[in-house]
Parts: structure tokens; C-alpha cells; sequence
């Protein structure tokens, strides 16, 4: 009791106490500590070890500055940052603290794996917030509360933890994953804005990487501010220079399993045009450059990972070459490590060129193909499937498009689509393969019929799905299973592979991720299949007063792009390595030269369906 008193009766003359004259940099430099479970490199802190962040820091203490906007990338200590800042309030600038992540859940966690260690290892911090195992402590998960103020934790999903007691000092983490609206309450960053309103001397400090170009809210607000991007004086001719991927020069190859492999990696100075390495760019002194220097009362920062001390050229530039041919992951290098907003493909809108691009198939599989899967569509007269190959680099062969007219309620409609997916195709040497993944939509008037079939035949990789669309849903959102029938249910984010389609049909050279489709006409790639494809486009919409990407139709048909991106998610919930599976198929088929050529074929079928499991 006497322990716990004199603690208390201390913590209060520290209010008393008058604060130290530093800056934000020069505090962290003095106190912070680095702690194992949050950092890489864990015990004192160094603002020179990320130059960048002495600016951002110590913008904190300008008077004349109430908001800083940091649209970062990955890897640049952005968390630390956060870290940084609150403590220097607690220890040096008191007073009411809100500090905000995109949900409560992810609110809990950032306190118990960042803000916690970060108290328990800083000593002038652990003397003025209670330790949160005492009885009767201040000292909560989502409440810390020190002498002159508190800190506050919250999410934006929650309107309770947004509209409550004043705040002198906001910060919102991740602001392009909040929320449209806090419940009923509306947009929830300016729900928090307006509760610093009371204060003079009120700080906003946002944080995020960005998402969707014209979407993204933290673009919005680096645009309102100064702009700043921090440049490196090159090496050779002393010009500050942005460094990004448009300026890196690399050699490149494909290694035997079809994974990039990058050498050589510099960086051209586009003023002298002479070439230097990543270890001497880095080495160069940097400043911020202000874009928009008339920008009163807000300073906004954009850093990419290039000039992060935590990340390498060669790794960076490799995620970038394996994302090509995949829009959803391209974007989150873009998001993740370039630090840009992502602008989504624009629809297509002739299918002439599609069209003019087929070719002949010469047997039923395409050589290249090394999987099929099969997306069917149901509606209340007929089901519409499209069967589809995949290869190395998901590369696809347009197999067979077609119809089966009848109801979904008549037994003899599922007897054809059995004999349609349990039917063995042929390459042109005579082996075979299988459909390895179906999925059936179930969202119309016939879910029960659809449940009944795809439950009879899950151990053939037959599922039903239903599509749910929002922007950054992954392929596979989630599983269930139906009450009455039991059957498993593949919950499927289309927005994404909608986004990935159309990106890919308009890849111009074979390759990863260019779509091929067969000119014989039997196999139902028509004008009217390509008019199907792309009859959906991406337009801006106001959902609760905030702009929102959505889809909608621009032609009556819309099947064929529907099964295309349902055969799409049913080879990624497959997750193939299809460069490992290539492999397979070429060992096994160079075993033995003199191998009857029958015998040849079974260990062709046998590597295939092992390589699916």
C-alpha cells in the first residue's frame, strides 16, 4: 500500500516537473527503446538509421503545422513513427490522445503488441504509465491514462469509441482501410476530426498506404498538403533524385521452377544518366522536396521502400516481376511497396480484337495446359459452363463455352453437367486429364438443387459458391456449410478476379497470365461469348456520401464473364506451384525413351492428378 502510494505521489510531482526543450527526434534519440517483439532491430533507437523520419518527427513541434498526412509504402518504420510520437506526449506534451486503427480488434492488438513492450522498455514512460497487472490500475488495453492526459485506443468499425470526450492529439492509422461509415454515424475519420475542434493546439497525424486511384482517402489528403517526397542526391552529379521502379535497371531470368532470379540492380540518376548501386544511393544524403509549398497548416510526406533501410532493391523488383500478370498482385506491390495508389484497369470495350487473336486447337487440350477447372452458371431455364486450361504463369486456354437448356430442378439437367465434368479431355498425343475444380454458383432460385449436387460430389472438388463483391475481398473470402443439406459453401470476393480478367485479356503476348482461345466454332467462342466477357465495367459511385468502384453491366449477357471468373477462383483455391507441376510432367515424361507409350500416358495422368492434391 505504502509502495503504491509513494508511486502515485511521485507520478505527481513528475507534473509538476518543467519539460525538457527537444524536438520529437531528439526525445526519441534520448528515450525511446526498441523492443524485441515489435522490431527488428531491437534496443535504442536511432533516428539516423531512417534519415527520413527526423523531418516527419519534429514537424510535430511547428506551431503553425496542425496536420501531417504520411502515405507511405511498407518497410519504412511507419508504425515506429506512431510509437514515437505517442510517447513523446506522454512524457513531454500531455493531454487527451485518440489514437485510431480500422477496427477495435486490430486496436487491441497494436496496443498489446506495440504500445505495451513500447511502455514496458521506456523508462520515463513506465514511470508515468501504471503497470496494467496492478489492481485498480489506469492502465487498460484500450485506455492508457498518464499524468495530464490519456491515450485512447479505438477502431473505425466501432461509433462508440469515436464520439465520446474530446482530443487534443488524433492519430488514425490505415486510413484507406476505415470503413465507409461507423455503424449509422457516418464517415468515421470525420467523425474523430471533429472531436479535436475545442483545441488550438491540436495535432492529426494520418498514416496509411494507399489503395485505389480516386478512392484512396489518404491520397486525397497528401494532395491537400505539401506534398514531399524525399530525394537522394546522386552519387555523380549531386541532383536529388525520386528513386522508383521506372528508374531501376536489372538483369533478369527465370530460374527451372519459373521463379524470377535479378542481378546487377542500379539505379539511372535521369539528369547524368550514369548508374550506381543500391549501397551507394543509400549512403547519399536525402531531403524533402515540397511538391505543393503553398499548402498552409498541413505537411504530407510519400515514401516508397526503395529508400528504406529494411528492404532491398533485388527483393522488391522480384514481387514486382511475379505481379505482372496479376492485377491483385500488382496492386499490392503498388500499394505495399511503391507507395502509390492503384489505378484499376478500365473495362474493355470492343471484343474485335479478341476475337482476331484465336487460333486453332488441335485436340481438345492446347499443349501448355497442365489443369482444368470449370465454372457453371445457373440460371432458372438452363446452367451456362465454361471449361478452362491453365498453365505456367496461370496463362489459360479457353477449353469448351456452352449451355445445357433445362431446369436445375430436373434431375436429367445435373445428369449432363455430370457427364460434362467427369469426361476425360484429350491432349493431341492421346493422354488425358481430368477437371480438377468445379464450382456452381448457387445464388438464384435454385440453391437447394445446386447444394444437393455439389454435396453428392465434394470429394470431386465440386462446390458451391456464392459471390460476395467489395473492393480488397481476397478470391477465397470465406466457407460455410448449408444447414438443411450440409453442402460446402465457397464464399468468393469477384470484385478481384473481375479486376484480374479483365486485366489479362488485355496482355497482348503469350506468356504469364495471356488468355488463349481456340477459332474452332464448335466450341462456343462466338461474338456473342466475347460480347459476354466484357459486359461489365468499374465506375465511380457515392455509397453513404463516400466514392466507391463497383461493377455493372454494360451489355444484356454477362455468363460468360461470370463462369470465366468462377473457373478462375476454383484453379486459385487449388493453389498450384504450376512451375513445380511443369517439372513433374517433364521428368516423368524423359524417364525412359523406350517406355511403351501407353505406359507413358499413365505416369503423364498419375504426375498431374498428384500434383493438384
Amino acid at each position: 500500500m505504502k509502495k503504491n502510494l509513494k508511486k502515485s505521489f511521485l507520478r505527481i510531482l513528475n507534473t509538476f516537473e518543467p519539460p525538457k526543450d527537444l524536438n520529437v527526434s531528439e526525445w526519441a534519440d534520448e528515450n525511446i527503446m526498441l523492443s524485441k517483439e515489435s522490431s527488428a532491430e531491437p534496443g535504442r533507437w536511432r533516428t539516423d538509421r531512417a534519415p527520413y523520419q527526423k523531418e516527419i518527427l519534429n514537424s510535430i513541434n511547428d506551431s503553425k503545422i496542425e496536420k501531417i498526412v504520411l502515405m507511405t509504402s511498407s518497410q519504412i518504420g511507419k508504425s515506429v513513427m506512431c510509437n514515437v510520437i505517442i510517447g513523446y506526449f506522454i512524457d513531454l506534451d500531455p493531454g487527451p490522445m485518440l489514437f485510431i486503427q480500422p477496427t477495435v480488434e486490430l486496436a487491441k492488438s497494436y496496443s498489446k503488441e506495440r504500445i505495451a513492450p513500447m511502455i514496458r522498455d521506456t523508462k520515463c514512460l513506465t514511470e508515468k504509465v501504471s503497470d496494467a497487472k496492478t489492481r485498480d490500475s489506469d492502465n487498460t488495453i484500450l485506455m492508457k491514462n498518464f499524468p495530464g492526459g490519456f491515450l485512447a485506443l479505438g477502431g473505425a468499425n466501432s461509433p462508440a469509441g469515436l464520439a465520446s470526450r474530446p482530443i487534443r492529439i488524433l492519430l488514425a492509422d490505415e486510413i484507406d482501410r476505415y470503413p465507409v461509415s461507423a455503424g449509422t454515424e457516418g464517415d468515421p475519420l470525420s467523425l474523430v476530426e471533429r472531436r479535436t475542434t475545442t483545441f488550438w493546439n491540436k495535432k492529426k497525424i494520418f498514416v496509411s498506404t494507399p489503395t485505389i486511384k480516386g478512392m484512396s482517402r489518404i491520397e486525397y489528403e497528401y494532395q491537400k498538403g505539401t506534398m514531399e517526397v524525399w530525394k537522394i542526391e546522386c552519387p555523380h552529379c549531386g541532383d536529388p533524385q525520386y528513386l522508383n521502379i521506372h528508374g531501376m535497371k536489372f538483369e533478369h531470368s527465370k530460374n527451372d521452377l519459373g521463379k524470377y532470379e535479378v542481378s546487377d540492380v542500379f539505379f539511372q540518376c535521369p539528369a547524368c544518366l550514369e548508374k550506381a548501386n543500391e549501397f551507394t544511393w543509400k549512403k547519399q544524403k536525402g531531403e524533402w522536396i515540397k511538391n505543393n509549398p503553398d499548402a498552409k497548416g498541413v505537411r504530407s510526406f510519400h515514401l516508397n521502400a526503395f529508400v528504406s533501410p529494411w528492404g532491398s532493391w533485388e527483393a522488391i523488383i522480384k514481387e514486382w516481376l511475379e505481379s505482372k500478370h496479376d492485377e491483385q498482385m500488382l496492386k499490392v506491390v503498388v500499394n505495399t511497396l511503391f507507395g502509390q495508389s492503384f489505378e484499376i484497369s478500365a473495362e474493355i470495350d470492343k471484343t474485335d480484337f479478341l476475337m482476331e487473336r484465336r487460333e486453332e486447337y488441335q485436340a481438345e487440350i492446347p499443349e501448355g495446359v497442365l489443369l482444368l477447372t470449370c465454372g457453371v452458371d445457373t440460371q432458372g431455364d438452363r446452367l451456362e459452363y465454361e471449361i478452362v486450361g491453365w498453365g505456367r504463369g496461370e496463362q489459360s486456354w479457353g477449353i469448351k463455352y456452352d449451355r445445357i437448356l433445362g431446369k436445375p430442378d430436373n434431375p436429367q439437367t445435373w445428369e449432363q453437367l455430370e457427364n460434362i465434368i467427369f469426361k476425360e479431355y484429350s491432349f493431341i498425343d492421346g493422354s488425358r486429364l481430368k477437371i480438377a475444380c468445379t464450382f456452381i454458383d448457387s445464388g438464384g432460385h435454385n440453391t437447394t438443387d445446386v447444394y444437393k449436387f455439389t454435396k453428392k460430389h465434394e470429394q470431386n472438388r465440386i462446390y458451391s459458391i456464392k459471390g460476395h463483391g467489395g473492393e480488397g475481398l481476397p478470391f477465397i473470402h470465406r466457407y460455410y456449410r448449408s444447414k438443411r443439406e450440409n453442402a460446402l459453401v465457397v464464399i468468393l470476393g469477384v470484385d478481384g478476379g473481375k479486376s484480374n480478367i479483365i486485366s489479362r485479356l488485355k496482355i497482348k503476348q503469350k506468356g504469364d497470365g495471356f488468355c488463349n482461345f481456340p477459332l474452332n466454332t464448335e466450341l462456343g467462342y462466338d461474338r456473342i461469348y466475347f460480347e459476354g466477357l466484357t459486359s461489365e465495367k468499374l465506375v465511380k459511385r457515392n455509397v453513404r456520401g463516400q466514392p466507391k468502384m463497383v461493377w455493372e453491366k454494360i451489355k444484356e449477357r454477362n455468363e460468360p464473364f461470370d463462369v470465366r471468373n468462377y473457373a478462375f477462383c476454383a484453379m486459385k483455391v487449388l493453389n498450384v506451384d504450376f512451375d513445380r507441376l511443369n517439372q513433374k510432367i517433364n521428368n516423368a515424361q524423359s524417364v525412359d525413351n523406350t517406355v511403351d507409350n501407353k505406359q507413358v500416358k499413365k505416369k503423364r495422368r498419375g504426375v498431374v492428378k498428384k500434383g493438384i492434391d
